[in-house]
C-alpha cells in the first residue's frame, strides 16, 4: 500500500463531486427547456458511480496472497437520463402536441438544489480529508528527518 493512496482516493472523490455539481447545474439551467437538438424536452441527468476496486498482492511473510481487492476511491460508471415524462395542458403553446399537451423537462428545482448542496458538502469533506492526509505526510517527513 502506497502512502499516497489516501490522496488518490480523495482526488477520485473530488472529481466525482465536481462532475455531480456540473451535472446538477446543467439540470437547473435546463429546467424550462422544452426543445433540444434530439427533439422533445430536456431530460434530467444523474451521475452513476461505483467503488473503484483494484487487485493487490500482499506479502504476508513468505506467502503471497493474490486475488485481494482493495478500495481505491470511486469511479464514474456513466451518466443516466431520466426518461419519465411530464405533461402540461397548454393548447396555445407552440410546443403543444395535437391534443394541446406540452412535454416539459422532468427537472424538479427543489430536488436539484438539495443535490447541489449535498455535492458541495461532499466536495468540502473531500477537501478537508485531503488536507489532513497532507498534514500526516508532512509530519511523517518531519519525523524521518530526525
Amino acid at each position: 500500500m502506497s502512502i499516497f493512496n489516501g490522496l488518490q482516493i480523495n482526488a477520485s472523490g473530488l472529481a466525482l463531486e465536481r462532475l455531480k455539481l456540473d451535472t446538477t447545474s446543467t439540470n437547473i439551467a435546463n429546467v424550462n427547456t422544452t426543445r433540444t437538438p434530439e427533439g422533445g424536452p430536456y431530460r434530467r441527468k444523474s451521475v452513476q458511480f461505483a467503488e473503484n476496486l483494484r487487485q493487490v498482492e500482499e506479502d504476508n511473510g513468505n506467502i503471497m496472497e493474490a486475488n485481494k481487492r482493495q478500495s481505491s476511491g470511486v469511479r464514474v460508471t456513466g451518466i443516466a437520463q431520466d426518461q419519465t415524462e411530464k405533461l402540461s395542458y397548454k393548447p396555445d403553446d407552440p410546443d403543444a402536441d395535437q391534443n394541446g399537451y406540452v412535454h416539459l423537462p422532468n427537472v424538479n428545482l427543489a430536488d436539484e438544489m438539495i443535490d447541489l448542496i449535498q455535492s458541495q458538502r461532499s466536495y468540502e469533506a473531500n477537501v478537508a480529508s485531503s488536507q489532513v492526509n497532507k498534514q500526516i505526510l508532512s509530519k511523517a517527513l518531519e519525523i524521518s528527518e530526525n
